[in-house]
């Protein structure tokens, strides 16, 4: 395959604008904001438990859709359109959180549950067009620009939105809540234009045999049936995904519920920002370097690695008092989430038929998004029942050691030659 790179580029591109979302929005500041604005201040477990359940609906919904779609744009060459819709839908909520006023929990959740359904949706169809534009000896790589990419322009923009925050008065902004208003629409802003590129230079991978849309959707209902039980015959993606709908439900609660968390332990927002912008900043570098980590080591070794480390993560995060262990741990996270993140996926991408990317993307992305039910739903709720959100935490271990046994039994030589004949 000869590599296009103006059309890699954008594609990485993307992660560059939507990873705005997920560090600005998702990970930084709409729990704080949630905290400490629109729920009850005083009542932080039950605002812990309120963010965990909206993390869980958009999973749900997220979950339910992703393979069908996945079937109905394999059928009918539309991956970009999908992605297009869903990440114009996650940009248009993500600017109307500037409406919600004070005290209104009940709408903020409603605009964050929809423009996280249009984040998480995209990625579905983002995903797919990866097997379209990167080679085998390539894919890693690829996969791993994409992820250090979002991490940079992710961070880039978190950190204004930062200044922003602390220093309201040099922006000529009136209070930190307004700032954090206008930063959810910057977000919105940096993720329509960093879309541009894509829309305009990376390929829609065509199916000679694509049909209208709505026999797409109609034959989608029948492929989808078909990719189930072809997964199901395929025990090696079945055994994979088994394993990622475990761990992957650790990094993406660790992801949306850390900020949460320092905050149940009474860590002040400074301090958690600070955590986070470290976290995007180590993360750049990390996760280029581990994509080169999987030639030396093995893609499967590589990632077990970074659930081993996750693991030890979630365990050190029981203990924290202090503000500079949450650094550490960021540290550590930004070492291996973006790593773990790319080289998941682009191990999937060495298993599967290419010509079904997007379905089987679709299941991938269920599997994740249905994970990460369990997660936030678990520590929401242990933190609740028991008054101990470092009860909360500690449950997210055995997400790790589940993945980390079904990983093992993964034969990734048996899912190349699979997935090369086809079945």
């Amino acid at each position: 395959m000869k590599e296009n790179k103006r059309a890699v580029w954008s594609w990485a591109f993307y992660d560059w604008g939507n990873s705005a979302y997920s560090t600005t929005v998702m990970a930084g500041f709409f729990p704080l904001f949630f905290k400490e604005y629109w729920a009850d201040p005083h009542n932080p477990n039950q605002s812990t438990f309120y963010l965990g359940m909206a993390n869980s609906i958009a999973s749900i919904v997220v979950a339910s859709l992703a393979p069908l779609l996945g079937s109905i744009a394999d059928q009918g060459s539309a991956k970009k359109k999908f992605l297009i819709f869903f990440a114009f839908l996650g940009v248009i909520m993500t600017g109307g959180l500037w409406m919600v006023s004070q005290g209104n929990w009940q709408m903020a959740v409603l605009f964050y549950v929809i423009a996280t359904i249009g984040f998480a949706s995209g990625n579905v169809f983002y995903d797919s067009l990866l097997p379209g534009l990167a080679s085998e000896e390539r894919v890693d790589i690829v996969s791993s620009l994409g992820f250090g990419l979002g991490y940079l322009g992710g961070g880039l923009l978190f950190l204004v939105n930062v200044f922003m925050y602390l220093k309201p008065e040099i922006f000529g902004i009136s209070d930190g809540a307004t700032a954090i208003k206008l930063s959810f629409l910057s977000v919105a802003v940096w993720w329509a234009v960093f879309t541009i590129p894509l829309i305009l230079f990376v390929p829609e991978p065509k199916n000679y045999d694509a049909v209208d849309i709505k026999n797409a959707i109609q034959m989608g209902w029948i492929q989808l049936i078909q990719t189930f039980d072809e997964i199901r015959n395929m025990k090696v993606v079945g055994t994979f995904l088994l394993a990622y709908f475990f761990y992957i439900d650790g990094v993406d609660t660790i992801i949306k519920m850390a900020v949460d968390y320092g905050m149940s332990l009474n860590f002040s927002g400074e301090s958690l920002i600070i955590a986070l912008l470290i976290v995007q900043f180590v993360a750049f570098p990390a996760a280029l370097i581990y994509g080169q980590l999987s030639s030396k080591v093995g893609i499967k070794t590589a990632i077990m690695i970074g659930i081993i480390a996750y693991s030890f993560i979630t365990f050190l995060g029981y203990f924290i008092t202090k503000a500079w262990h949450f650094y550490v741990l960021a540290i550590l996270i930004g070492l291996f989430q973006g790593g773990i993140q790319a080289l998941s996926r682009s191990l999937y991408t060495r298993i599967i038929p290419v010509e079904k990317s997007a379905e089987f993307f679709g299941f991938y992305n269920m599997l994740g998004k249905f994970a990460a039910i369990i997660g936030p739903a678990l520590m929401g709720t242990i933190s609740l029942v028991t008054g101990s959100a470092r009860l909360g935490i500690l449950s997210i271990l055995l997400l790790f050691i589940l993945g980390a046994f079904f990983l093992n039994k993964v034969d990734l030589d048996e899912g190349k030659r699979l997935a090369a004949d086809g079945l």
